[in-house]
């Protein structure tokens, strides 16, 4: 596991906004364009936040390669990076497979 990289996508997630946005681009689907793809004007109508504050959150979410966004005539298409959404699942996965032993062990379980 790169630590470097985890320690930046969840520097990220620490901002209440950008997880936000980050689970809204996740959960939100445009019909006019493919089905994981979030218009970013859409967006800026559901949180009642400036244009550059939304770029700066973007940017951000997009430096902890947890979205990429492309541009399509005039709009700004935002995406989920899944291949990054993997290896955070997969370190709670592991923390929690050690929490269950740890909490076993001590519960005299094993």
């Amino acid at each position: 596991m790169d630590f470097q990289k985890l320690s930046k996508i969840f520097k990220a997630l620490a901002s209440d906004s950008r997880l936000s946005l980050f689970v809204k681009i996740a959960t939100h689907q445009e019909s006019d364009f493919e089905e994981d793809a979030c218009v970013v004007s859409n967006l800026m109508s559901l949180f009642k936040i400036s244009a550059p504050t939304i770029s700066h959150h973007l940017k951000e979410l997009s430096n902890a390669d947890l979205i990429t966004t492309e541009k399509r005539g005039k709009y700004l298409i935002a995406r989920i990076n899944y291949k990054t959404l993997e290896e955070i699942t997969d370190l709670l996965t592991v923390l929690k497979k050690e929490s269950n032993t740890t909490n076993e062990e001590e519960n005299g379980s094993i």
